[in-house]
């Protein structure tokens, strides 16, 4: 979610969608082929991200943290390591996804449903496996605030660890024009919406255009995370190494200043 289409130039900004109607019936195939070309986007190249994270509770005190993340894209799909607060994570993303975190100096697998840094963003949204599961219905078209996107409903695999128990699909929102998800809508067993993503804002750097800002929201305590990019820096090299459970205990190097993009 964190890149979309490079060909298109014009601003862009994505309110919380208020129309969700998709016509029918759809084209099961076409589907497919669209769910497919958006699984191969992302950003071109090693990346760094440096990001806040606003915690918006319904009771209590608003808070920052502040983070970090390093990209890059391995063999199963993109890797995200990434700094919150005083946590350290590596993310696998695509159909096998996997997490990791650092504890006491030692790797150790963590669950998808762990929040960054004690915020209502999670491992899972991160993830994002949901893009990867094969059980899917093409809605068609739907109008989100007066811009056309192409809706899904996906559906975990059995015996799949999923963040929430009463979890039966995810809605996804996909705008025709940039190939950027605008909306995420995680289901519980009635339909009803037990945690939204959406998006928000985009930033273009260089020739590839970067989330800039989203939003998460769990529609059951009305909790809300805000997730806002800060800066960017894009075509770096990064080592393998640092993208390897064993390489969470791995100082990166520096990002160059010269690269680095302010938002």
């Amino acid at each position: 979610m964190l890149a979309v289409s490079p060909v298109w130039a014009q601003p862009a900004k994505f309110g919380v969608p208020s129309e969700i109607a998709a016509s029918g019936p759809a084209d099961q195939a076409e589907g497919a082929r669209i769910l497919g070309e958006f699984r191969q986007a992302g950003i071109a190249g090693d990346y760094w991200l440096a990001f806040e994270l606003r915690v918006m509770p319904r009771h209590g005190a608003e808070r920052t943290v502040l983070g970090a993340l390093l990209g890059t894209r391995g063999p199963g799909g993109p890797l995200s390591r990434l700094t919150a607060g005083d946590g350290l994570w590596l993310i696998a993303s695509g159909p096998m996804p996997d997490a990791w975190t650092l504890e006491n100096g030692t790797a150790v697998a963590t669950s998808p449903a762990q929040g960054l840094a004690g915020t209502g963003l999670t491992v899972f949204d991160l993830q994002m496996p949901f893009l990867y599961w094969k059980d899917f219905t093409y809605e068609g078209q739907a109008r989100v605030r007066g811009r056309p996107t192409d809706s899904f409903i996906l559906r975990p695999p059995a015996g799949l660890p999923v963040p929430v128990p009463e979890l039966t699909g995810v809605r996804v929102l996909i705008d025709t024009q940039f190939q950027a998800m605008v909306q995420a809508e995680l289901l519980g067993a009635k339909a009803e919406v037990l945690k939204s993503i959406a998006l928000l804002d985009l930033k273009k750097v260089g020739e590839q255009w970067l989330v800039k800002s989203i939003d998460v929201r769990d529609h059951r305590t009305r909790d809300k995370t805000r997730f806002t990019v800060r800066a960017a820096a894009l075509d770096l090299t990064w080592p393998d190494a640092l993208f390897t459970p064993q390489g969470l205990t791995t100082q990166p190097p520096g990002v160059p200043a010269d690269q680095v993009v302010r938002f």
